[in-house]
């Protein structure tokens, strides 16, 4: 449903080759539709329906997609979802400008709720949109700062608030408050899901930075062991930097302040290989499996008086589903 609403949603004209023919290329590669999903979910768990969150869930899935393209520019990813990123294929230039163009594109089905919601919900969730965005932006500030400078004195508190700004946000809490707040023409206090919302896409996140490491690059779609090339702070690379000794510390610390095309295979598979010897991704898979648990409470809260539903048990499944993905 929000895939053909957004495919419908994209302009129909000129210029096709390098903008209008590549604004839905990251959308038909498929994806977990988990935001657009919550969205409608949630909004039919408390007496709306999918129609009144369409828009709302199209504007969310389009800006999902434009953080895509801009975070493979900013990370130098190779692949997104099995085939080549925008960048790889068709350069920097027209990425990050197909990237602008999404983001302006999801303005336009949060416009068009004015008439399906009227001007005091359409704005409520106009302001849920501007604080995601926000928020992820400072986020991936955060992680681009640590990268750039290359800090490594770092926590799993700093990781965990880390996370909540550039993932936990824009994936689980605001297309929860978002479903709400139409669900029940902002009579709800979308606060409601900020914990839920939090433990399950920190529990996401963990999971997909594990992934990134040990899932077949054939059905996970990016290049495995990316976020070590990467240098990404991932909990598991804060773990073992942590348990290191110092000359495996200094080694590590070295390496990270290399260029990303200078780092070999070989330093990479060493790094992975630390991460094995200190356990750092056994650390991270419990780590995301107290979040999932955590999660799960804070389901029975916050969506306490949903009466029996199919998007109920959903959004329910969507929590064994984060922790026990296995790509």
């Amino acid at each position: 449903m929000t895939m053909a609403g957004l495919l419908s949603a994209l302009p129909d004209m000129e210029p096709r080759r390098y903008l209008y023919d590549l604004v839905p290329v990251y959308p038909r590669r498929g994806g977990k539709g988990l935001r657009c999903g919550l969205t409608i979910a949630t909004c039919g768990a408390f007496g709306g329906t999918p129609r009144l969150a369409l828009n709302s869930a199209i504007a969310i899935e389009l800006f999902h997609n434009a953080f895509l393209v801009h975070d493979d520019v900013e990370d130098g990813s190779l692949t997104r979802r099995g085939l080549p990123t925008l960048a790889a294929e068709h350069g920097l230039a027209v990425a990050v400008n197909v990237g602008d163009a999404m983001n302006v594109l999801s303005i336009e089905p949060l416009m068009r709720n004015l008439e399906l919601l009227g001007p005091e919900v359409t704005w409520d969730v106009m302001a849920e949109i501007q604080h995601m965005v926000r928020q992820s932006t400072e986020g991936q500030a955060t992680e681009l700062g640590w990268v750039r400078d290359n800090v490594l004195d770092l926590e799993d508190a700093d990781y965990l608030r880390m996370t909540l700004k550039k993932t936990c946000w824009y994936t689980c809490i605001h297309p929860c408050r978002i479903g709400a707040v139409i669900a029940s023409r902002g009579a709800i206090d979308p606060d409601r899901f900020n914990r839920f919302g939090y433990f399950m896409g920190a529990a996401f996140q963990i999971q997909d930075d594990v992934l990134n490491l040990v899932a077949d690059e054939r059905r996970y779609g990016k290049e495995i062991g990316g976020d070590i090339q990467e240098g990404k702070r991932t909990m598991m690379l804060i773990h073992l930097y942590r348990h290191a000794s110092p000359r495996e510390r200094d080694r590590l610390r070295r390496f990270l302040a290399t260029a990303r095309e200078r780092r070999t295979d070989r330093d990479v598979r060493w790094v992975r290989a630390l991460m094995d010897r200190y356990g750092s991704l056994d650390h991270a898979r419990q780590s995301a499996r107290s979040l999932a648990a955590a999660a799960l409470d804070e389901f029975h809260a916050a969506y306490a008086d949903a009466p029996p539903s199919r998007d109920r048990r959903f959004i329910e499944q969507i929590v064994h589903y984060m922790i026990e993905r296995d790509l």
